[in-house]
C-alpha cells in the first residue's frame, strides 16, 4: 500500500514538471517560517465550490485532500489552519517547516476535472541557533539558515536561479566581512559563526532567499547576548528576593538613618538611668522601714507588753 502512495506521489510529481514544459507553469511560492502565506490557484472557475486543493510530499504519506467542493476537510491536523480565499486561493496561517511540499488547485464540475492541475510549491525559510537557550552566554553562536523545499536544491539553483545569503541590520551580504564564518553545506542550507562581541545584544542577522537577486523571503535572528565576567560591561550589585512577585524584587537592603541614631540613642540611655535611680530609692526606703521595725521591736520587749499586740501595720 505505501508503495501504491509513492507511486501515485511520483506521477503528480512527474505530470507538474511536464505541464510546466507544455505551457502551464508551475507557481513557487517562498516564505519564512510563522507567516502567513497564500497559495495561489491558477485554473478558478467563477464558482470556489469546484475548488479542490490537494498537498503531496515525497517525504510523507501520499496526497492529502485539503479542500473539496470548496469546502474544508475534517479529518486533516491543520485544519485550523487553512482557509479558502475568494479567488479560491489556499490561504495557511502561521506556516512551519513541515508545510512545505507540492500543492495542487483542481477544478470539479459534476464530477469531471475541468482544465489542467495548477501545482504550486511552497518553500519555507527557517533560521535557527546553535544554543538551545534564550539568551547566550557563550562566546560564539552558530546560525543555520535552511530553505525547506521539495524540489532539489540543486534545481532550484540551477534552473530558479535560488540563492541564500546572510545581511547584517544595513543589508549589506556578510560575506564580505571577515568576522563572520559562512559556509555551505548545499544550496539549501547555509550556516553563519561568530564570535559574540558585547554591542551585538539586540543584534538582528538575516538570512534571505533570492531569486535572480530579487528578494522572496526573509528570516531574522535576533541575538540575546549576556556578557560573561571579566568583560568591559560593567556590572552592578542588586539584592533579589526569593519572591516571584517582579514588584519586591531588586529591593535594596534597610539603612539606617545618623538623625535616628542621634535623637534615639541619647532618649534610650536617659530611660535607662532614671529606672535605675528608681531601684536605688526603693530599695534604700524598704531598707529604712525595716531599720524602724526593728527599733520598735527592741523598745517593746524592753517595755513588757506583748509582741503579739504590736504590728507592723500600727507602726
Amino acid at each position: 500500500m505505501a508503495q501504491c502512495h509513492m507511486f501515485q506521489l511520483g506521477l503528480i510529481i512527474l505530470c507538474a514538471f511536464l505541464k510546466g514544459t507544455s505551457g502551464v507553469t508551475e507557481a513557487h511560492v517562498f516564505s519564512s517560517s510563522n507567516e502567513n502565506v497564500r497559495l495561489p490557484c491558477n485554473n478558478a472557475l467563477s464558482d470556489c465550490t469546484s475548488t479542490t486543493w490537494i498537498y503531496a510530499r515525497l517525504s510523507g504519506s501520499g496526497t492529502v485532500e485539503l479542500i473539496a467542493g470548496g469546502k474544508k476537510k475534517n479529518d486533516i491536523e491543520r485544519r485550523e489552519r487553512l482557509s479558502l480565499g475568494s479567488d479560491c486561493s489556499l490561504n495557511i496561517k502561521k506556516v512551519t517547516q513541515e508545510d512545505y511540499g507540492l500543492y495542487t488547485c483542481r477544478q470539479f464540475v459534476n464530477g469531471k476535472q475541468q482544465g489542467t492541475d495548477a501545482p504550486v510549491y511552497l518553500h519555507v525559510l527557517h533560521v535557527s541557533s546553535s544554543s538551545s537557550q534564550t539568551e547566550i552566554r557563550s562566546g560564539s553562536v552558530t546560525l543555520s539558515c535552511q530553505l525547506y523545499s521539495e524540489v532539489s536544491c540543486d534545481t532550484l539553483f540551477r534552473t530558479e536561479g535560488i540563492q541564500l545569503i546572510w545581511v547584517n541590520q544595513a543589508g549589506v551580504n556578510l560575506m564580505t566581512d571577515s568576522r563572520y564564518q559562512i559556509l555551505f553545506s548545499t544550496h539549501c542550507n547555509i550556516t553563519l559563526t561568530t564570535t559574540l562581541l558585547n554591542e551585538d545584544h539586540n543584534r538582528e542577522w538575516r538570512c534571505q532567499v533570492t531569486q535572480r537577486n530579487q528578494l522572496k523571503a526573509s528570516a531574522t535572528y535576533t541575538v540575546k547576548y549576556s556578557a560573561q565576567a571579566g568583560t568591559t560591561t560593567p556590572v552592578l550589585p542588586v539584592h533579589f528576593t526569593n519572591s516571584e512577585d517582579p514588584s519586591v524584587r531588586n529591593t535594596p537592603q534597610t539603612q539606617v538613618s545618623p538623625l535616628v541614631v542621634v535623637v534615639i540613642f541619647p532618649a534610650l540611655a536617659l530611660l535607662l538611668l532614671a529606672s535605675m535611680m528608681w531601684v536605688i530609692y526603693t530599695k534604700k526606703a524598704d531598707n529604712k522601714e525595716e531599720a524602724v521595725y526593728s527599733d520598735v521591736l527592741t523598745y517593746v520587749s524592753y517595755s513588757r507588753i506583748p509582741a503579739e499586740n504590736m504590728s507592723k501595720r500600727a507602726i
